[in-house]
C-alpha cells in the first residue's frame, strides 16, 4: 500500500477542464484579455519584471530590419480582426524605420481600430513554426505609443499552441501588458507567468490583441521592435511550483520514515472495508429499499474513509490495479480539496435526515471538521484548494472560485441542518469577498488566484450551464457580485465558431429582468437544450445538490437538466450501444488515472465517450428515477462494481473492467444526489433556506432557455 502523491485528481480535473474551457469560452466572446479588476490594482494581472541580467541565451524573433513582414525564422505575419465583415474594426501592420528601436534598421508600426459599438477585436499575429521554447524563460520586446494617434494603455499578448498535428484546437497562454506610454519601454514577461501553457514546446504562435472591453483608446498605433526570447537562468514562481509540508514530513519521520508512515495513515482513517465485493442475491426488489441500500453502503464509505482526528474525507482511497479488488495493493490519498470538506459537511446532515446517524454524531462529526478548518492557513479569509489530512498544512498555492463556493455551500447548508453550528459557519462565510473572483469587464467569475504569484487565473468562468453556476448564485446572493453577472453568462456561442460540438438555433437576444442575454439552444432528437462545455453530468447537475431547478428555473435550468440526464441515456444505450449509460468526469477503468468523458453532442466543446461512473446515476435519479435505478441494477448485474462501501468509481461498459477507486467527491455526489430523492430535498431545503440563498435564487427563475 503505497500514499498517492499530492497532486490530486480532483485539481487535475479542474485545471485540464479549465485550460481546455477557457481559453475558448473566456475568450470568444470576449476573447482578447482584460483590464485590471480594477485598473489600479497591480495584482490583476502581474507586472512584467525588471530587466533581466545578461542573458545566458537569446534568440531573436524579429526585429523587422529585413524590411520583410515575414519573420527571422522566415515565417509568416500580419494583422488580423476577428469579424472580417465588421469594416469598423481593423488593424494594419507595416515596417517603418520611424518605429525601429535604436540608431539603425526598422521597427513594425501597428495600427489598430476597435468598434466601439459592440465586441470587436484585432490585432497581429507572427507564426513561430512549432518552435521549442522549453530552454528559455522569458518572452521581450520593445513598445511605445504613438502620442499623436493615441493608444490604449494596455493590451495582450498571447502564445498559442496546436493540441496535435490533426486538431484546430490551441492550448493558448497570455499575459497582459500594462503601463505603455509614449517612451520606449522594454517588456519582459516570464513565461511562467503566462499559465495557459506547461510545456513549451512546439509554440505555433505570437499574437498581440485588442478588444474594445479592454483598450482604453479605442483606435491607436505603436512601434514594436526587437521581439526575443531569452533565457536568463530565473524563471520565477509559476503555478505548478510544489508547497513543502514539513510538519507532515516530520510526522513521517517520527513514524520511522515515509514507507513506515503508510500503515500509521490507514490507521488514521475511521475505519477500513472488511470485504471487497457484494453479493449480487443481497439487493432488495423493492425500488426504494434498493436506493435506501446504496444510499446507506456508499454514506459508510463516506464516513469511513476519512481522517479520524481531524474530520476530512481523504481525496482518493484506491484498492488494487490488476482488474480486482485487493486491499494488499491499496493507496491512499491521505490529502483534501475544500469541495470534499463542503460536500462532507452537506452529506451530515443527509446521513442525520436519513437516519444513519444521530443528531448528536452529526453534530459531533461537523464540530471535528469545523476544528479542523480554523486550524487551516487561509487567504483573504479563503482556503487553498488541497490540505494534507494529517498535518492540516496547505499543498496547494491555488485559491479557487468554484472550490470555495462549494465548501460555503457546505457550510450554509450545515448552519441551516443544525442552529447550534450557525455562529461558527457564520465566521467563516461572513469573512470571505467573493468579489476577489469578480471580473466587472467581462462580468465573469475568475477560476481562481495563484498567491505565491499574486497572480489571478488565467481563465473565466464564461458559460451558464456548467458547475460554477452554483457559484454563481451564492456570490450574487452574499452581495458580493452584481444580478448582471448571470445574465453575462454564454449560453451559446456565434454558430461562426465552428469547432462547436453543433451549430446553436434561435441564437437572438433577450431582454431579462432588464438585462440582454444572447440565447439559442442545440437541438438533438427532437430535444433542444442549452449545452454545458463537455456534455457530462458532473457539469449539467451538480448544482441541483443544493438548487432544485426543477422548482427555480422551470423553463431553463430545470427543463435543461432533465433533457440532459435523458439524452445521457438515450446516447449512451442507443447510439452508442452500451448497456449502461453515464459518462462523466471520473477514474479511468484501464489504468490509474483520470479523464473526462461526456456526451460529444451535449457539450459546446464536448468530451469523449468512455468510462460510466455510477454517481451520474445519483444525480440524475431526481430527474428520471425508473431509469437511473435500472442503470444502478443492471451495473449491478452486469459487473463486479459493488463493494461494502457502494459503487466502485467507474466502469469501462465495452470490457468490464472496473476502477476499484473511491473518489470522495464522485461517492459524496452519489450519495446527496440519492439523499435528496429519499429525503424529499433535504439538502436542497437546506440550501435553499438560507436568506444568501433565497437572494441568489431571485435572479434565476425569469428565463426560458427556448424562447
Amino acid at each position: 500500500m503505497t500514499i498517492v502523491s499530492k497532486s490530486s485528481i480532483r485539481f487535475t480535473l479542474v485545471s485540464a477542464y479549465a485550460s481546455i474551457f477557457f481559453l475558448l469560452v473566456a475568450g470568444l466572446f470576449s476573447a482578447c484579455g482584460r483590464m485590471p479588476w480594477p485598473p489600479s490594482s497591480p495584482a490583476t494581472t502581474a507586472a512584467p519584471s525588471a530587466l533581466p541580467p545578461a542573458p545566458l541565451k537569446y534568440l531573436l524573433l524579429h526585429d523587422f530590419d529585413q524590411h520583410k513582414i515575414s519573420n527571422n525564422l522566415g515565417r509568416a505575419c500580419g494583422s488580423w480582426n476577428a469579424e472580417p465583415e465588421d469594416t469598423r474594426s481593423y488593424a494594419s501592420a507595416q515596417i517603418d524605420v520611424a518605429s525601429r528601436h535604436g540608431d539603425t534598421g526598422a521597427g513594425l508600426r501597428l495600427e489598430y481600430h476597435l468598434n466601439p459599438e459592440r465586441a470587436s477585436q484585432n490585432g497581429f499575429w507572427m507564426k513561430l513554426g512549432k518552435l521549442d521554447m522549453s530552454d528559455y524563460d522569458h518572452l521581450e520586446f520593445w513598445v511605445r505609443g504613438d502620442s499623436a494617434a493615441g493608444f490604449a494603455s494596455l493590451f495582450k499578448i498571447e502564445l498559442k499552441r496546436r493540441k496535435s498535428d490533426t486538431s484546430r484546437e490551441m492550448d493558448k497562454a497570455s499575459f497582459v501588458v500594462q503601463g505603455i506610454t509614449k517612451e520606449w519601454r522594454k517588456i519582459s514577461i516570464p513565461l511562467n507567468m503566462m499559465t495557459g501553457i506547461t510545456d513549451w514546446k512546439g509554440i505555433d504562435e505570437f499574437v498581440i490583441v485588442f478588444h474594445t472591453r479592454h483598450a482604453d483608446c479605442q483606435a491607436g498605433a505603436y512601434s514594436i521592435d526587437e521581439i526575443a526570447l531569452v533565457k536568463t537562468g530565473g524563471r520565477g514562481p509559476g503555478i505548478y511550483d510544489h508547497v513543502a509540508i514539513p510538519k507532515k514530513k516530520a510526522w513521517e519521520a517520527a513514524q520511522g520514515g515515509e514507507t513506515s508512515a503508510i500503515q500509521a495513515i490507514r490507521r488514521r482513517l475511521v475505519a477500513w472495508p472488511s470485504f471487497g465485493l457484494s453479493d449480487r442475491r443481497s439487493f432488495p426488489n423493492d425500488d426504494r429499499e434498493f436506493v435506501l441500500r446504496i444510499a446507506r453502503d456508499t454514506w459508510k464509505g463516506i464516513s469511513s474513509l476519512a481522517d479520524r482526528e481531524h474530520g476530512l474525507p481523504y481525496d482518493t482511497v484506491r484498492f488494487g490495479t490488476r482488474g480486482s479488488v485487493r486491499f494488499d495493493e491499496c493507496r491512499l490519498g491521505d490529502y483534501t480539496n475544500i469541495t470534499n470538506i463542503g460536500l462532507y459537511l452537506m452529506s451530515l446532515a443527509a446521513a442525520r435526515d436519513l437516519k444513519f446517524i444521530a443528531d448528536t454524531e452529526a453534530v459531533g462529526l461537523a464540530r471535528t471538521t469545523l476544528d479542523s478548518l480554523d486550524k487551516m492557513e487561509t487567504w483573504k479569509g479563503f482556503y487553498y484548494n488541497y490540505y494534507d489530512c494529517t498535518s492540516l498544512e496547505r499543498s496547494s498555492n491555488f485559491v479557487s472560485f468554484v472550490d470555495s463556493a462549494w465548501l460555503t455551500a457546505g457550510l450554509i447548508v450545515l448552519r441551516n441542518a443544525f442552529p447550534v453550528l450557525k455562529l461558527r459557519c457564520d465566521l467563516i462565510i461572513n469573512r470571505q469577498n467573493y468579489e476577489l473572483f469578480y471580473d466587472p469587464v467581462e462580468q465573469h467569475m475568475n477560476h481562481g488566484w495563484y498567491v505565491h504569484m499574486n497572480a489571478r487565473a488565467e481563465y473565466n468562468y464564461g458559460a451558464l450551464y456548467t458547475e460554477p453556476r452554483a457559484g454563481s448564485v451564492i456570490a450574487i446572493g452574499l452581495g458580493a457580485v452584481p444580478e448582471e453577472h448571470w445574465f453575462a453568462l454564454l449560453r451559446t456561442f456565434p454558430a461562426s465558431n465552428d469547432w462547436q460540438a453543433l451549430v446553436p438555433q434561435n441564437r437572438v437576444v433577450k431582454n431579462i429582468r432588464g438585462h440582454e442575454v444572447i440565447g439559442g439552444y442545440y437541438s438533438w432528437g427532437g430535444l433542444q437544450y442549452v449545452p454545458s462545455w463537455g456534455g457530462s453530468l458532473f457539469e449539467a447537475l451538480m448544482p441541483t445538490m443544493i438548487i432544485d431547478e426543477m422548482k427555480f428555473a422551470p423553463k431553463s435550468l430545470g427543463r435543461n437538466d432533465l433533457i440532459h440526464a435523458t439524452i445521457h441515456r438515450k446516447y449512451a444505450l442507443e447510439e452508442l450501444k452500451y448497456p449502461i449509460w453515464g459518462m462523466s468526469p471520473s477514474s479511468v477503468p484501464t489504468e490509474d488515472n483520470y479523464s473526462e468523458y461526456g456526451v460529444r453532442i451535449l457539450g459546446t466543446k464536448g468530451y469523449k465517450p468512455g468510462a460510466v461512473t455510477p454517481h451520474v446515476s445519483g444525480l440524475a435519479v431526481n430527474f428520471t428515477p425508473r431509469e437511473a435505478i435500472a442503470n444502478f441494477r443492471e451495473m449491478i448485474k452486469r459487473y463486479d462494481c459493488y463493494g461494502e462501501f457502494g459503487f466502485y468509481d467507474a466502469i469501462d461498459p465495452v470490457t468490464g473492467q472496473v476502477s476499484y477507486k473511491y473518489l470522495a467527491l464522485d461517492q459524496e455526489m452519489l450519495f446527496l444526489g440519492l439523499a435528496n430523492y429519499l429525503g424529499d430535498h433535504c439538502v436542497q431545503r437546506y440550501f435553499e433556506a438560507d436568506p444568501v440563498a433565497q437572494k441568489g435564487l431571485a435572479v434565476i427563475g425569469n428565463e426560458d432557455f427556448l424562447k
